[in-house]
């Protein structure tokens, strides 16, 4: 693998801490901040909210850039977020913060995946993602453990100046190790936006939507069924968490070797493996051990299939690279509402702890279903090519003989 994806990867990290570490520190930042903790949940919400609007949006703002410098903008516009976080001075500052760093998650990572594709040949391409997006899975190993205890020890604020650190050196990464991309010639708004009238776009949306709103069903609830279901103790749950992120760093180098091999299989195989894993944790959740092998497995197989989408999504929208990998970070981020959404509901409603494994286990079959229909629209054209071939091929002449 090139050294440039090395920058990438740590930009990834950083961006991957800024996203999910301030979920371990919202006690001690409504506290700060005098609100509640039910308020404090919007810097989680503001985020995702900036992902989803900030993806399209500064992709096709930038669209006529070169791909090194819009890379560079955007990380400045990450740092900027997030030492506004650290020096926000009351509850609205905040979240107006963190929409901001939340802006450039999903266009960073679009056109992080065009850029690492872009330097390998197409046979390693899948293999080029997964080594960017290994910088995310090893935030939930170490970043966000780490930036959780540094804010509880000199509090929350120092976790988001650590975070804008490590964009600064993402930054001068980039600077040093990304090599100079030609500039786009010939793109428009309304070229990138005319891949997007195409059903194989939408369906590869709607797969991360539903099969990775699986994941986020399962993980957003997992604290309380480790320790009221499994019987784990508090101190415990940071160790198994670690386990999680693991599994996804595990997951996403092995899913981009097979999406080298087979984006479409490969997403078969992954989220009728996640709906079986979520199945056995629902099953098993009161066994320690049990517990703690399924959740290593769920990681795994959960981000097994994560390149291949990446890879698909430069497929289907050849037109528009970038802004169809940016969008794919939107959708993650509407499966993580929606995940979430829809564990809390069941467990409002009675269902128990370990009812959202249940979900989870219905929102991949929901995921798989859409992946099957693509690989059927797959091969359609195929057909048809075959059928016109047969049609337009002239009749050949009967031999003449003496």
């Amino acid at each position: 693998m090139p050294i440039a994806l090395l920058a990438l990867a740590i930009a990834s990290f950083g961006i991957g801490t800024a996203e999910f570490v301030m979920m371990g520190l919202l006690p001690e930042a409504a506290a700060n901040l005098h609100v509640s903790i039910p308020a404090a949940g919007g810097y989680i919400s503001m985020y995702a909210l900036g992902v989803v609007i900030g993806a399209p949006v500064l992709t096709l703002l930038g669209l006529r850039a070169r791909r090194k410098t819009m890379l560079l903008s955007l990380l400045v516009l990450f740092i900027v977020g997030n030492l506004f976080s650290a020096f926000a001075v009351n509850h609205e500052t905040l979240l107006v913060a963190r929409f901001v760093t939340g802006l450039p998650h999903g266009a960073f990572y679009g056109m992080a995946a065009v850029v690492a594709a872009s330097l390998v040949p197409a046979e390693r391409r899948g293999r080029a993602i997964a080594t960017v997006l290994l910088g995310l899975t090893v935030a939930n190993i170490v970043g966000v453990p780490v930036g959780t205890q540094l804010g509880a020890a000199f509090g929350w604020r120092w976790a988001f100046a650590v975070v804008a650190v490590i964009g600064v050196i993402a930054f001068a990464a980039v600077v040093v190790l990304v090599p100079q991309q030609p500039k786009p010639i010939g793109v428009s708004v309304r070229g990138e936006l005319g891949a997007f009238r195409r059903p194989q776009v939408w369906l590869s949306f709607a797969v991360v939507a539903f099969g990775f709103a699986a994941i986020f069903s399962y993980f957003s609830y997992i604290k309380p069924v480790f320790t009221d279901v499994t019987g784990f103790s508090a101190g415990a749950v940071t160790p198994l968490l670690a386990v999680f992120g693991v599994g996804m760093t595990i997951g996403t180098a092995l899913g981009g070797r097979l999406a080298d091999r087979s984006p479409l299989k490969t997403l078969y195989v992954g989220i009728s493996a996640l709906a079986v894993s979520l199945a056995v944790f629902a099953l098993t959740a009161q066994n320690p051990v049990m517990a703690s092998i399924m959740v290593f497995v769920i990681g795994a197989t959960g981000f097994t299939a994560i390149p291949s989408i990446q890879a698909r999504i430069l497929d289907q929208a050849k037109e528009a690279p970038a802004l169809g990998s940016a969008s794919i970070h939107s959708a993650f981020n509407i499966a993580n509402s929606l995940g979430a959404y829809l564990g809390g509901v069941v467990i409002a409603a009675g269902f128990g702890l370990v009812s959202p494994s249940w979900v989870g286990v219905l929102l991949a079959l929901v995921g798989l279903g859409f992946a099957v229909l693509s690989g059927v629209l797959d091969r359609r054209p195929k057909r048809s090519e075959v059928i016109a071939s047969h049609q337009t091929a002239p009749a050949q002449e009967p031999e003449l003989t003496a």
